[in-house]
């Protein structure tokens, strides 16, 4: 008969094994590799000494060479004190590969996050499906698909990407709030090999599935060098966001600054007296929000946008801006892609959104229209009109044509819009509306005359039409402020707006089309 002493020593050479399954073989090949081991980056990733794991002694049953975790990690703890679900794949146990019992402790730890109401962060290092597993592999990504879904807008969800992922293992991570990963990591649906097979086509790994080449794509939404500043983003991103859509997000230090600073006064010189001249929004958007402190989102696709976090008043908000030194901060196809996700994310777990407006409108040219920019640009008014949560305009500069839209204008969507002095509001700019619409009255102007009588149209448009008088006037923008005045402006606004509720009317359908 066994006795207690037994028993725990039994345990504690189960526990052993398990903390270790492919025992020295794996950790020989994480030594080759230069990596950490799976519960190495979750406790990295976690408050010291929080970490609860979940499902160690899972494996397949009735096979002679299962292993103790079956390739995946998962359990709780908590980031900056606030609890989270963390799922890592283990690449020393079969590969990271996804096989029954693996799905079965990813949908455990998806359900355990969706009744608890925590956040998800996923370290993703995976081969896909166990091939060996057969259609069994592929039953259990639908299955973990479906209770991800569930969390989708309900709890923040960050995947790390840390290594290469392929095939079935790179769907879950697109479909999470967001994807960082090292320099070093690879994702695609087919690799090198497979694609040369089956089409002739060479592509490098890098090119083809490269973190860089990802992050341009839009895919990825940050590379970093290390596993550890991988971590430290994914930390950082959740300190802008509540635990759950029913919480409200952390606060910051509110209260600093109360009157205008040196800094807010360096924002009355700021903007270009040339409306040819570029400057970079980042300057204006370091002095009109807390501490300069900003996250930006997508940072390596679609850079004529600007998506990220800040805070206004110690309260996280959501911040889109044109950016002035990229197409002249015009909005074309792929940066209609980044807003609308971006929109969509804030309005999901409460953020008050600001756009910050410097647009010369919607970028012209026949490779965007074969882009799609009529339908993806779409998509962001439908995401705008949709949003719940308090929104405040900017216009700092041009605001023309559709982007006028686009970037959130109070008839499509801002609860508050300002402008400054130097704002011009209107259908297009000055150049091409004198090229347009004076082009008969340029005719018959004597030849070594006409490019003087441009210049003045240009002067004369600029200072009777595209004014921010004219808006205010007709109570398109509440206000034009003094941009010294702005960060307080903001501040102001957004404590009026603190306690919006969401109002939307009855409607017998079941939910609305977006354009696709």
């Amino acid at each position: 008969m066994t006795g207690t002493r037994e028993k725990l020593q039994e345990l504690r050479d189960v526990l052993e094994i398990a903390a270790e399954p492919a025992g020295e073989s794996g950790v020989d090949k994480r030594k080759k590799k230069g990596i950490p081991s799976a519960r190495e980056r979750v406790r990295t990733l976690l408050d010291p000494g929080t970490f609860v794991e979940m499902g160690a002694l899972v494996r397949r049953p009735a096979t002679s060479d299962a292993m103790y975790g079956d390739g995946v990690v998962t359990g709780r703890g908590l980031i900056d004190g606030r609890p989270v679900v963390v799922i890592a794949h283990d690449q020393t146990v079969f590969g990271g590969s996804v096989g029954e019992m693996f799905g079965r402790k990813v949908a455990h730890a998806l359900r355990f996050a969706f009744e608890k109401a925590c956040p998800v962060v996923s370290i993703n290092d995976s081969g896909g499906a166990r091939i060996q597993d057969a259609v069994t592999s592929m039953a259990w990504f639908g299955h973990m698909s479906r209770n991800q879904e569930r969390l989708s807008g309900f709890v923040p969800q960050v995947s790390i990407m840390l290594g290469k992922c392929a095939a079935g293992s790179v769907y879950g991570p697109v479909n999470t709030d967001v994807l960082v990963a090292t320099e070093t990591s690879y994702m695609f649906v087919t690799g090198p090999e497979v694609i040369k097979a089956v089409t002739g086509e060479e592509v490098s790994m890098e090119e083809l599935g490269g973190a860089y080449s990802q992050a341009a794509n839009g895919t990825i939404h940050h590379v970093t060098v290390t596993e550890r500043e991988a971590f430290d983003w994914a930390r950082r991103y959740l300190s802008f966001l509540p635990s759950s859509c029913r919480e409200h997000p952390p606060i910051v230090n509110p209260g600093l600054e109360p009157e205008l600073t040196a800094s807010d006064l360096e924002l009355n010189s700021i903007i270009p007296d040339s409306d040819r001249a570029g400057y970079d929004m980042h300057d204006i958007l370091l002095r009109i929000f807390d501490d300069g402190d900003f996250l930006e989102i997508r940072a390596a696709t679609a850079p004529n946008l600007i998506t990220g976090f800040t805070r206004v008043d110690g309260h996280p908000v959501g911040v889109v801006a044109n950016q002035p030194l990229v197409l002249g901060g015009a909005v074309d196809a792929r940066c209609s892609d980044k807003a609308t996700h971006f929109i969509r994310l804030c309005n999901a777990f409460g953020l008050p959104l600001v756009f910050v407006v410097d647009t010369p409108g919607v970028l012209p040219g026949v490779e965007e229209e074969r882009n799609g920019v009529i339908v993806r640009g779409g998509r962001v008014f439908r995401a705008i009109i949709e949003a719940t949560v308090p929104i405040v305009n900017l216009v700092v500069r041009k605001s023309y044509g559709g982007a006028y839209g686009f970037m959130a204008c109070k008839q499509l969507g801002a609860d508050i819009s300002l402008a400054w002095p130097t704002a011009r509001i209107a259908v297009i700019g000055a150049e091409s509306a004198v090229d347009i619409v004076g082009r008969r009255q340029l005719q018959q102007v004597p030849a070594e005359q006409r490019n003087a009588m441009r210049e003045y149209m240009i002067d004369q448009y600029n200072t009777t039409v595209a004014t921010p008088w004219i808006a205010a006037e007709r109570g398109y923008v509440d206000a034009v402020i003094e941009p010294a005045r702005t960060r307080l402006e903001i501040r102001h606004a957004l404590r009026l707006l603190r306690e919006k509720e969401a109002t939307v009317p009855p409607n017998p359908r079941k939910h609305s089309l977006y354009p696709m």
